[in-house]
């Protein structure tokens, strides 16, 4: 489990921490985080295998999603 606790300060900088994550379906997974309120900010990939999906959440702190 993974705990974001909210601040009132604005980013500033760099994120501190960057978080990958995977689910069954990439599709899906970033549709559901849409869902939440997280942005897609580019799609990337190394070849034909490894996809990934960069995201933002609405204060824009990024993240990546990939799939199985």
């Amino acid at each position: 489990a993974i705990l974001f606790q909210k601040v009132p300060e604005p980013k500033v900088v760099k994120n501190r921490v960057h978080l990958d994550l995977r689910g069954e379906s990439m599709a899906g997974e970033v549709a559901r985080l849409q869902g939440l309120g997280a942005t897609v900010i580019a799609e990337r990939s190394l070849g034909e295998d490894v996809r990934w999906t960069v995201m933002a959440d609405p204060e824009g702190n990024e993240f990546c999603v990939s799939g199985g």
